[in-house]
Parts: structure tokens; sequence; C-alpha cells
């Protein structure tokens, strides 16, 4: 088949600038009202300086390759960080630069990985000229792009630029894969650009194959979340944590972790009735989007319940008993799965694919999750089976699940057992990975 990637890429840029200029009255109100996208935007277009690190460049004297290795937002990033501290050792820190695509990827990376790392910054916007100005302002010898973000002018100017780009712990949803497929004609040449792609399981790497990526660019890695380092907690730890909290001693927790809207009626719902049975139970909810605390705090207050928001804790006097705890910053969910008793992966009981059910599995913890784990498809189906976790339908699921684990002590610690055991018996995806990379540099 002729190489007909310049046509392509031709065609999806005057897609862009159509959908730009009829867009143009909504996305100006948009960037505006968004503090997020106000904060990103200029960066993300090109049309600011990069950050002092990039400037300086690396270590001149280290004769290593520069490596780029990119991630979406908070899921991708926190996946990233074993594999570029891994990196970091190959590399060492003046030769790796990491970017994000969200703000709360951008502050997540700043959290767990500004030592590892040269420098942070945001990717840029798929516009011709953004791309050109931070890439080649950058002219990294190597880029890796964890999981997601596959952007065509990005891929086109790496692939001018002759530097090789890896796609890592890769996975292609059945529904992300159908989409790809229907414009096959595109998605090809653009799959094309891949130096190599690294996938999470056998299945994702026959669907990439199908998307045009030729069979000797694949190898299967496995999922580098499974060599994620769980933050290691004492007792006494745990302990100051829910004293801090305000958990009673003996009172147990169930905490909903990444939460979307719709979930937390759903829950109100299943919470309600189950404290009618235990009444010394307490609900944290984590939503996926911190933003949404005040919202979620009104939904339960006005059912009743004493709520309180995570950063209002310290003004709680000692005594005053609490229902249920909303969290209102970024990074606190990894370490709040050692309080709890019982987890719940949100995004699972809505159409929004779920989340990392991995991080309460670290902790042993017994993990609920709803039908759609569609972007965790391996890992789920793998806890299922094993027994670390229970699929639940709705609210009345829900609850049912709840008090089978709240009343079943010895039921929770063996689910929670299991989940760990998954959680271990699985990794090894990073080193694999960086037996890949390696070729590059």
């Amino acid at each position: 088949m002729p190489n007909n990637g310049g046509s392509v890429i031709v065609f999806y840029n005057i897609a862009i600038l159509i959908a730009l200029t009829l867009g143009f009255p909504l996305i100006i109100p948009m960037i505006l009202v968004s503090d997020k996208r106000r904060k990103t935007v200029l960066q993300r277009l090109g049309l600011t300086r990069l950050p002092a690190e990039l400037i300086r460049r690396r270590c001149k004297n280290s004769g290593k390759k520069l490596v780029w290795v990119h991630a979406l937002s908070v899921g991708e990033v926190i996946s990233a960080v074993p594999l570029v501290k891994r990196l970091k050792e190959y590399c060492d820190i003046g030769n790796i630069v990491f970017s994000a695509s969200t703000k709360t990827g951008f502050d997540i990376a700043n959290r767990y990985l500004k030592d590892a790392v040269h420098a942070i910054f945001y990717f840029p916007y798929d516009l011709i000229f953004s791309v050109k100005f931070i890439a080649r302002r950058i002219n990294p010898e190597v880029v890796v792009i964890v999981e997601t973000d596959i952007w065509p002018n990005f891929l086109f100017e790496m692939k001018k630029c002759r530097t090789p780009v890896v796609l890592v712990n890769a996975r292609l949803s059945k529904k992300s894969f159908m989409g790809y497929k229907r414009l096959l004609f595109f998605t090809n040449q653009i799959f094309l650009n891949f130096a190599h792609v690294c996938t999470q399981s056998v299945a994702d790497a026959e669907r990439f194959q199908v998307l045009g990526v030729p069979p000797d660019r694949i190898t299967t890695t496995g999922n580098v979340k499974f060599d994620e380092a769980p933050r290691v907690l004492g007792s006494e730890d745990i302990e100051t944590l829910r004293q801090s909290m305000h958990i009673r001693k003996y009172q147990k927790v169930f905490l909903a972790g990444s939460t979307h809207p719709g979930e937390e009626s759903m829950l109100l719902d299943a919470f309600s009735k189950i404290r009618n049975r235990v009444r010394d139970l307490l609900m944290i909810v984590a939503p996926r989007n911190p933003e949404r605390a005040d919202s979620i705090y009104r939904i339960y207050n006005s059912a009743g319940f004493s709520v309180v928001r995570m950063g209002a804790l310290n003004k709680i006097p000692p005594g005053k008993t609490i229902d249920v705890i909303i969290i209102d910053t970024i990074g606190l969910l990894k370490t709040l799965y050692a309080v709890a008793d019982i987890a719940f992966v949100g995004g699972s009981l809505v159409n929004c694919g779920g989340h990392n059910p991995l991080e309460p599995a670290a902790f042993s913890k017994p993990i609920i999750f709803g039908d759609d784990m569609s972007d965790f498809a391996d890992i789920s189906n793998m806890l299922l089976d094993a027994g670390g976790a229970v699929r639940v339908k709705d609210a009345e699921d829900l609850y049912t699940a709840m008090v089978s684990l709240v009343e079943d002590d010895d039921k929770a610690m063996e689910m929670g057992a299991n989940a760990l055991n998954i959680f271990n018996a699985n990794k090894g995806a990073v080193e694999r990975t960086m037996r890949v990379i390696e070729a590059y540099l």
C-alpha cells in the first residue's frame, strides 16, 4: 500500500482549521471560564516561555540521549511513575523530561516525579505551530508516551525529526478499537509512526496489529500499574492518619474512590440503607475531579448526614460525629486506601470505563466496582476470578455487597488477601518495557 501519510495529515489539519473556525465563539469563553485552561493554554500553544529547566537543557557531558516521557492526566501520570524511576537509573535526571496534558496531571507529576526528572511541562496542543515550537525546542532523541494521548501532528513531526516514539503500557478498549477501526484509512497511517508499541495484553497487541502496526513493532509487556510501589504505612502511621480524620477506634470505613457524576447519588442510596443496620460506618468520597467537592457536599448534607470536607477536618472539634468525608484535594487517594475497610472503584457505575483497582488491591482491601470497567478489563477480570473483587450493577447491588463485607470480617479479609495476591503476582512489566526502550537509547 503506498504511503499516504502526507495526505492524511493535510486532511487532519484542514479538519482542525474548520473546527477551530466554527468553534471559536465557544472556545474563548470556555478558556476564560475555566481556571485550568487559563493557566495552561499559552504554554500548550507555544506562546509562552518554557520552564527554565528546559531552557538550560540536560547535562552536556552525560553522553546519553534525552528522553521525553509524556502522560495524559492523573491516571497515566501515576502509571508512569515506576517506569520513570527505572529510566532515571538508566539515564540520570538530566536526561529525562516529562509532560502532562492536564493541570491535575501536571500537579501530580510535580508531586511524584519532581526529583526523578529534569523538567516537567505541559504537552502542546496538536496544532502545527505549537508542536513544532515545543518539540524542536526540547529536541528529544526518544519519546515515550504512556497509555494514550495519540496526536497526529505530534507523531508526524517526530517522524520528520527522525525521533523514535514508543507507546508503552498501551491498551485499546473495544469501544476505542471500533472507533479507530471505522477510520482505518486514517488511523493506520497514524499508528505507523510509532517505532514500537508495548501493550498491556495479547488482545491489545492484536488490536494494534489490525490498526496497522507491524507485528515486529509490537511487544506484549504487561501492565506497569502492577509495578507501582504502594506507599508503605506502618500501623502507627495508619493510626495517626485515622486520628487526623476523626475516625474512631474500631469504626469501619467505606472509601469510594475516583467517583463521577451520577455515582454519588447511588452511593448515597446504598449508604443510607446500610446505616440503618450499621450505625458506626464512615464513608469517604474521593471524586475524580476534586473541584466537584462542594456539589457532592451538598448532596450528602441535604440527606441529613454530618458531612465535612477533608480540608476542613482540622476545624472539627474532638468527639464530633462525622458520617461522610469529602476529599477536596488531589493526590491523597492512594494513601487513604490504607484506612479503608472496603473500597469502591468509581467511574464504573456510570459509563466511564472505571479506574485503577490495583490501588486498593495493593493495600489488601476488598474491592467493589460497577459494570463498566472496560478501561481496566484485564485487571478487573483477574480480580473477579481470584475472588478479590465483586461487580455490582446498581445501588441495590452495591448495598448488598457492602453489607456482606461490613458484617463478615473474615470474608472481607479473604477478599483483600486475594486482591493483594493478584497485585504481587503480575509484576515485571517495567523491566520488560525497559528492554524495549533501551534499544533506542
